[in-house]
C-alpha cells in the first residue's frame, strides 16, 4: 500500500540510531517514514482538529517504547502536534535508554549531546562525530522553532496487564491529558522478544489492556514484521503494508473487552 502522507522520502540521517540518537545492542531503530505514516494516519481517526495550532497538542504513548526512538523521532518530527510523549516498557534497564533519549527532546539534553560529541570528534579525531555533533545542533534549532521542550515521562508498566498501565498513567502527571494517539512498533522475536509473559495472541491481548486504560477517541497504531496482524473479531480502521512490516490501526472504544 503506498504512502499517502510520508510521500516524499527525505533525508533521515539525523534520526539515526548511534547518530545523535542514543542506542544499544538488540535495539532496532523504526523507519522513520513509516513512523510518520502511522502517526498521521492515526490523526485522522481522531474526533476534533488535531493540526498546528488547534490547542494544546495530542499525547502520544508508545507502550513497548524499547530504546525511546520511535516515540523520540515521532517528538522531534511532529512538535507541532504532539504536546506531551509517554513511553513504557517492561524491561527497566531498556528504560533507562529510553530516557537518555526522550531528553533529547529538551534544548538542553541536545545542547549536552552536541557537546559529548564534538568532545569525541576531537579526542577520536572523527569527521562522524563533529557531523552528528552538526545534527544535534539542527535538530535544537528544529525543536525551538516548533514549539520548544517536548514534555515527556516513562516508566516500567506491563502491556499485557491493564492495572500497570493503569497506574503508570496515573503517575504520568498527564492532569487531564489522557493519550490521544498509540504508536508502537511490537517484539518480533529476531532482535527484540517480549518481557515477561507473553499471551499467545500477543497483539488482540495488548490491544484489551490499552483499550481498557485508554479513553474512547484514542487511536491505537501497532507494527509488526507479519504478513497480517491478527486482531478478529475487531474489525480495524486500516490496515497497511509496507516493505517488511505491517501495520493496523484501530480505535480503543471499538475493542471487545472481556465482561
Amino acid at each position: 500500500m503506498p504512502y499517502r502522507h510520508a510521500t516524499e522520502r527525505s533525508d533521515g540521517s539525523d534520526f539515526a540510531s548511534g547518530f545523535v540518537l542514543h542506542s544499544a545492542p538488540n535495539h532496532p531503530a523504526f523507519p522513520v517514514r513509516l513512523a510518520t505514516e502511522l502517526f498521521l494516519r492515526a490523526l485522522e481517526h481522531l474526533p476534533t482538529p488535531t493540526g498546528p495550532g488547534s490547542g494544546p497538542g495530542v499525547t502520544l504513548w508508545d507502550p513497548c517504547c524499547g530504546s525511546g526512538h520511535l516515540a523520540t523521532v515521532l517528538g522531534w518530527c511532529h512538535r507541532r502536534t504532539i504536546g506531551r510523549v509517554v513511553a513504557s516498557d517492561v524491561d527497566g534497564e531498556t528504560l533507562s535508554l529510553a530516557r537518555k533519549n526522550l531528553r533529547l527532546l529538551s534544548p538542553e539534553g541536545l545542547l549536552d549531546r552536541e557537546r559529548e560529541r564534538l568532545e569525541l570528534s576531537v579526542r577520536f579525531d572523527k569527521p562522524a562525530y563533529a557531523e552528528a555533533a552538526r545534527a544535534a545542533h539542527r535538530l535544537a534549532g528544529r525543536l525551538a522553532e516548533d514549539g520548544g521542550a517536548l514534555p515527556w515521562s516513562a516508566g516500567r508498566a506491563d502491556v499485557f496487564d491493564p492495572a500497570s498501565l493503569s497506574a503508570l498513567l496515573a503517575s504520568a502527571g498527564l492532569r487531564g491529558a489522557a493519550p490521544d494517539v498509540v504508536v508502537m512498533d511490537v517484539p518480533y522475536g529476531e532482535r527484540t522478544h517480549w518481557g515477561g509473559q507473553a499471551p499467545e495472541r500477543p497483539v488482540p491481548a495488548l490491544l484489551r489492556s490499552l483499550a481498557a486504560v485508554l479513553p474512547p477517541h484514542a487511536v491505537i497504531a501497532v507494527a509488526d514484521r507479519a504478513r497480517k496482524i491478527p486482531v478478529a473479531p475487531l474489525r480495524p480502521l486500516e490496515r497497511l503494508r509496507i516493505g517488511t512490516r505491517s501495520a493496523v490501526l484501530v480505535r480503543a472504544a471499538d475493542v471487545p473487552l472481556p465482561d
